[in-house]
Parts: C-alpha cells; structure tokens; sequence
C-alpha cells in the first residue's frame, strides 16, 4: 500500500527543496553580482580619468600659455623713458581738455543762471576774443574819492582804455555788488557812475566788510564767465599798479596751468575776539598761536584762467574763513596749483618804490603795509605814480 506522507516527511521534503532553490539562488545571484559590479567599476574608472586627463591637459596648457607671455614680455624691447614721456604727453593734453571743458561749462552755467534769475546776458564781449588779463578792482559805495583818484593815475580813460582792452587785450574795471536794499539811493549813484564812465564789473552780491571772501568768489565767477582770458587779478582801490609791469610778470608763467601769483605770506592765527583779522576758526588751524599756511597777501593776486574756472565751478561749496587772503589761499591747498612769489606786487611806497624804479626795478603794485593800501590813498596816490610809475608809454610798448 502506498503510505501518504506524514507531518514529519513534508517537513524534510521542503527542507530539501529548500536548500536547492537556495543553492541556485545563492549562485544566479553571485553571477549577476558579478555583471553589475564589473559595469558600475569600469563607467567611473572612465570618467574619472577623462576628468583628470582635462584637468591636467588645462593645467598644462595654463603653465604653457604664462611660460610664452613671460617670453614675450621679456623678449620686448625697453623703452621704460618713451612710454613715461607718452603717458606724462597724454595726461597733460586730458588735463587741458579737461580744464577747457570746465570753463566752458562754467561759463554756460554763469549764463543761465543769469537769464534764470530774471536777467539778461552781459553786454560785455563774450567768448568773441581772447584777452591776456583781466584786473578787478576791488572797491565800495563810500569809496568815490579812490575810484575817481585811480582814474586820475594809473587806470587808462576813454579812448586809451578800450585801446588797450583791443591791443594789449587787458580789461579794467571796478568791482562792486549791490546793497542790502537792490535799487535804493547807493544802487542808482553807482549807475550814474557807470553811465559816465562804463567801467564797472558789477556783481550779483551784497556789499559788506565781512562779505569779502564772498564777494572774491562772486568776481572771479562773473569774470571767467564773461571774459576768456589767460589771468584774472584781484586789486583793491587803494594800491597803485603799473599795468605794463604786471604784465610781464604774468607773461613769464604762460606755461602754469594753475598759477597763483602774488606776495606769499603766513602771519599768525588770531584767537583772540575783539582783534582786527580775529579768526573765529582759529582751532582748525592747529595749536594756539600757529600760523596759516602760505597764501598771497590780500591787496593784489593773480590766478590763472583754471583756477578761476575751478573757482567758478565749486563757488558753493567753497569754504570761506574771515579773511579774504586766507580763504583764497585755503581753496588752492587741495589743488594741484603752483604758488608762485613775486616781491614786486607788493612794494612800499615812496621811498621804496622810487628806489627800485630808479635802479630799473620797476615794482607792479604799492602801498602801505601799515595801513594795507596806501595810506589816504585818495589824497597821495597821484604823488606815488608820479615818484612809482611807469613811463606813460609802457603799457603801448610792451609786448605780451
């Protein structure tokens, strides 16, 4: 008889078939291991090395491409002195253009202004020339008796002073603002004046003592803006001038952009209230008792066309200290302006100016130092132009 399988034999039967199956399993799996493992290994291995065959194919090429512009660069000839004198050549050609592009813009800015303000443009010559000097005389109201004494001496009149603005191109003329009331009774006898005389520079600008700095930077503004010339000098009314001397010494610094002529001094901080020339900002300058830094004395300056441009430019941002000279000065620190000491725009009166005339020495400008301009200049300036004068033909034989 056929016996059935009991419990105990289905249990060895699929024990067996069990340890078969795990048997082939085990080793189909081994195989298939096998297959994978090998792909997975040989894809990195080759892309691994193509990344490192690029990266160092680059490194090479890197060292390579340096290696040959380091030959080149050292196989160039030297010509360090050429291309310094080329780049200094084409720095001053830009400084120039620049320079002439800011007067430009200064004078187009001065112009609108003007007509936005409700005026008109300025009936003086504008751009149509070129002038060698412009000479602001700097004076006041009250001052009549000095501007009519300056007339008298050393200021050309009439014919012989547009002559001279034709053939010399050196253009005189008085500079005054208006009152504190524009239009009053001051106002209307400086127009009569200049209807009589037509030789006045007049300013947008409030007069007053403590307003000079102000007024200085209102001047070269309005002069650069109407008048393209090489120079632009300050001069108050009480100080004698001989024009044609002035102008050889200007002539001499054609070649300085940024010239700042006069009688260079640096006289001492004045902290002390109540004094005259009391500087309220004395701690700036240092230490108590320091001194200012090297400016041009007030009664005559001269700068050139630039730096009145620069002027010009910057007007409302520029500083302005208690002193006229000193606050000129500070604006020329942070430029590249060359200052330039000249002893003849700022000789004594007679004795001294005479000595010097007579020993050929002829001095620009005179005055007192005493009293800062020639003392009771509108009583004795015609007795210093007579004793410190120039010849009344130096002006028609001096070539500039």
């Amino acid at each position: 008889m056929t016996r059935g399988l009991g419990a105990g034999d289905e249990l060895l039967f699929r024990g067996t078939i069990s340890r078969k199956w795990t048997s082939l399993l085990c080793l189909s799996s081994f195989c298939v291991g096998l297959i994978f493992t090998n792909r997975m290994w040989t894809v990195p291995e080759s892309k691994e090395i193509i990344r490192r065959s690029a990266l160092e194919l680059d490194r090479m090429n890197l060292v390579s491409s340096s290696d040959c512009a380091l030959k080149t660069i050292n196989n160039e000839p030297k010509d360090d002195f050429g291309q310094v004198q080329r780049t200094e050549d084409a720095i001053q050609t830009l400084d120039k253009t620049i320079s002439n592009l800011e007067m430009e813009l200064a004078s187009a800015k001065a112009t609108q202004d003007s007509i936005l303000n409700g005026g008109v443009p300025s009936s003086e010559p504008t751009a149509k020339r070129k002038y060698f000097m412009v000479i602001g005389i700097n004076t006041a109201f009250s001052s009549r008796k000095r501007r009519d004494s300056v007339r008298a001496t050393w200021m050309p009149q009439g014919e012989k002073r547009r002559k001279m603005e034709e053939e010399k191109g050196i253009i005189v003329r008085f500079v005054i603002g208006h009152s504190a009331t524009s239009g009053g009774i001051l106002d209307r006898a400086i127009d009569a004046e200049d209807r009589e005389h037509g030789d006045f520079l007049r300013l947008d600008h409030v007069e007053g003592y403590l307003e000079l700095a102000a007024k200085t930077k209102s001047y070269f503004a309005k002069a650069v803006s109407t008048w393209d010339a090489e120079y632009f000098v300050k001069v108050d009314d009480d100080v004698h001038v001989n024009i044609a001397t002035l102008g050889g010494i200007l002539a001499r610094h054609r070649s300085k952009p940024r010239a700042y002529i006069g009688c260079m001094k640096s006289g001492p901080v004045l902290a002390q209230e109540g004094v005259k020339y009391h500087e309220p900002e004395y701690w700036k300058f240092g230490e108590w008792g320091n001194k200012y830094f090297r400016h041009a004395s007030g009664q005559l300056y001269a700068i050139s066309k630039d730096l009145a441009s620069y002027i010009s430019i910057n007007q409302h941002v520029l500083h302005k200290y208690a002193n006229e000279d000193v606050s000129i000065g500070a604006w020329f620190i942070g430029v590249d302006a060359e200052h330039v000491d000249d002893r003849r725009l700022c000789c004594g009166t007679h004795p001294e100016c005479e000595r010097k005339a007579q020993a050929g020495n002829v001095c620009a400008a005179s005055f007192d130092w005493s009293c800062s301009g020639i003392c009771k200049s509108a009583d004795r300036i015609k007795e210093v132009h007579r004793r410190c004068g120039e010849s009344a033909n130096a002006i028609w034989n001096a070539t500039f």
